[in-house]
């Protein structure tokens, strides 16, 4: 396998108890939750969840990068600083574990819940249920844990001010769209105030009925042949048609160096009786019935896939399995690490990185793949993952083509999943109580997302000079 340093840390950090189960104070008559939210300013002020100011002993950004790029994959990691190199929004993907640091420095109500952990723009999007609805929701948790609920808002808030600058758009366009967010957010949980409980539990943003309402014709009809291209055929077949071929027994996946790859060599034989001894493990995670259904289908090959920005270097891959009729089934593997959050916030309850993940993803989110599982690898490194399914009729938001009223009108959109998904585990009453009917807390939470894009920029300078000084090594794609 990959040559994976066992990861060490030295870095300066704020001591945290061991986070606990989030309680719930639901039973509690309505009025007395609420006041008690509204006790919460008195600790912190709305308005200072508007500042940003660095600490005098701030970390070095670029250190804490290298600490976080300890325990993955060495030769993978300078292709990791290569993609943040692009620009300052490519940068704030990978740099969850530089912001987790800074949000520690920050005021907050001292109320935690089940977060996302890493919550910007792009980790929201749709996706098919096991019911085959077609919905909307955050789908990325490999750093969910428990943890203040504000730093899920202003990581999600600063992303729209960065990506706004990133699409050459006004800053008081930027600004907007942050400010809409945070807006959404509060409306969002005020609604869920009056919902019954299972009905606020329940609830889940239809994507259909989402793209039927869009109000920009381009945008529509962008989408509508977005969902129509990614609901047209099984999701496994078209991803078959794409990563593998047939021609021979088994079937094996593609070569696409170096995004997928096998080793070529014995190795591949040895990564293979591992991924076998390793299955056993995963299908302990799943329910009954979903572990019935899955050994109708037979392992017949694993690669390494290299995914995004923040996960460059980790121990990532994907698995073909086939049954007997010759129906593919993709499931996708990722190492599951510490959340950059544990530092600050308090190790997870949960000893297993994968179990912490999936355990966040099924709370979270208001349908999870039914696949998602953990597991922890065959051999002697005994590496921890996630599994799911690789793609089921996903549909990604696409940044680049949005005008500056796209991108408010998906800021509504993203502030309204996360409300969802924070009332899963918190008191919606309380952050209601808290949040209040004016704009305060959005006013202040935009002049964050103002402070923190402009941080985001000079920490991204900073690995420039960092790569060009040879500090750090950075392989560019082409």
């Amino acid at each position: 396998m990959p040559n994976a340093k066992k990861q060490r840390s030295n870095k300066k950090t704020i001591a945290a108890p061991v986070a606990e189960v989030v309680s719930q104070t639901h039973v509690q008559p309505v009025a007395e939750r609420f006041a008690a939210g509204k006790a919460l300013r008195k600790h912190c002020s709305r308005k200072k969840q508007g500042q940003w100011q660095p600490p005098a002993d701030r970390a070095d950004p670029v250190d804490l990068l290298i600490e976080n790029s300890q325990g993955r994959v060495e030769n993978l990691v300078p292709l990791r600083y290569g993609r943040m190199l692009a620009n300052p929004f490519a940068f704030y993907r990978g740099a969850a574990a530089i912001m987790a640091y800074d949000l520690a420095h920050t005021p907050n109500t001292g109320l935690n819940l089940q977060i996302c952990g890493d919550c910007h723009l792009l980790n929201f999007g749709g996706f098919a249920t096991a019911e085959r609805r077609l919905i909307f929701d955050i789908n990325d948790f490999d750093e969910t844990s428990i943890a203040p609920w504000e730093w899920d808002v202003k990581r999600l808030t600063t992303s729209f001010v960065i990506a706004g600058r990133a699409n050459g758009f006004t800053a008081e366009d930027g600004r907007k769209a942050a400010w809409l967010a945070a807006q959404s957010y509060r409306q969002s949980l005020a609604r869920y105030v009056n919902l019954p409980v299972l009905e606020a539990w329940y609830d889940a943003l239809d994507l259909n009925e989402i793209i039927d309402n869009m109000s920009d014709k381009q945008s529509k009809r962008f989408y509508t042949k977005k969902l129509a291209k990614a609901t047209a055929q099984s999701a496994h077949e078209k991803e078959f048609a794409k990563l593998a071929y047939a021609a021979g027994e088994p079937a094996q996946i593609i070569e696409q160096p170096p995004l997928i790859f096998h080793y070529n060599d014995i190795r591949d034989d040895e990564f293979s009786t591992l991924a076998h001894q390793s299955v056993a493990g995963y299908l302990d995670s799943l329910e009954l019935h979903k572990r019935l259904l899955l050994n109708r289908y037979k392992l017949v090959d694993t690669a390494f896939k290299v995914v995004g920005v923040g996960s460059v270097g980790t121990f990532c891959g994907i698995a073909l399995f086939m049954s007997g009729n010759g129906e593919p089934l993709f499931l996708q593997f990722k190492q599951a690490r510490p959340s950059v959050l544990e530092p600050y916030a308090g190790t997870s309850p949960f000893t297993h990185a994968g179990q912490r993940v999936v355990v966040g993803q099924r709370l979270m989110q208001a349908a999870s793949d039914m696949f998602l599982g953990w597991l922890t690898g065959a051999g002697e490194v005994g590496l921890q993952f996630y599994v799911r399914q690789l793609n089921d009729a996903k549909i990604k938001p696409v940044i680049e083509v949005m005008n500056p009223n796209n991108l408010k009108g998906y800021a509504t959109l993203c502030g309204r999943a996360l409300a969802r998904a924070h009332a899963r585990s918190g008191d919606v009453a309380v952050l209601s109580g808290y949040l209040g009917q004016s704009s305060a807390f959005e006013d202040a939470v935009a002049d964050f997302s103002v402070a923190y894009a402009d941080q985001n920029e000079r920490d991204h300078a900073l690995l420039v000079a960092a790569v060009r000084e040879g500090r750090i090594e950075a392989q560019v794609e082409v």
